[in-house]
C-alpha cells in the first residue's frame, strides 16, 4: 500500500485505489501541508481533495511527458466526439 504523499505535483499517474479497482489517471495540481487537489481523469474529469495519509493500493506508473502528450490528444479529441455543429 502507498499514499498520496508520494506523488509530486504537476505529475500524472496511472493508480490502482482500491484492490480490484480499474486504473485511474489522476494528476496532482497543489500540494498543502496535510492534504493534495487531484483530478481523476474518467468519462469526465473529478477534481477532490485528498490527505496525504490516505492510502493507494499501487502506483502503477509516472506518465512520461510524450505519454501524456499523446494521451491529452486522444482524450480531448474524443470528448469533442460527442458535440456536433446541429447541437449548436
Amino acid at each position: 500500500m502507498y499514499s498520496y504523499a508520494l506523488l509530486e505535483p504537476g505529475c500524472y499517474y496511472l493508480v490502482q485505489e482500491k484492490q480490484d479497482d480499474a486504473l485511474t489517471l489522476l494528476q496532482v495540481k497543489i500540494v498543502s501541508d496535510n492534504c493534495m487537489y487531484i483530478v481523476k481523469y474518467k468519462d469526465t474529469e473529478v477534481s477532490e481533495w485528498k490527505k496525504k495519509t490516505d492510502t493507494i493500493y499501487d502506483i502503477i506508473e509516472l506518465l512520461s511527458d510524450d505519454i501524456v502528450k499523446g494521451w491529452i490528444d486522444v482524450y480531448y479529441n474524443n470528448k469533442d466526439a460527442f458535440y456536433s455543429d446541429e447541437d449548436e
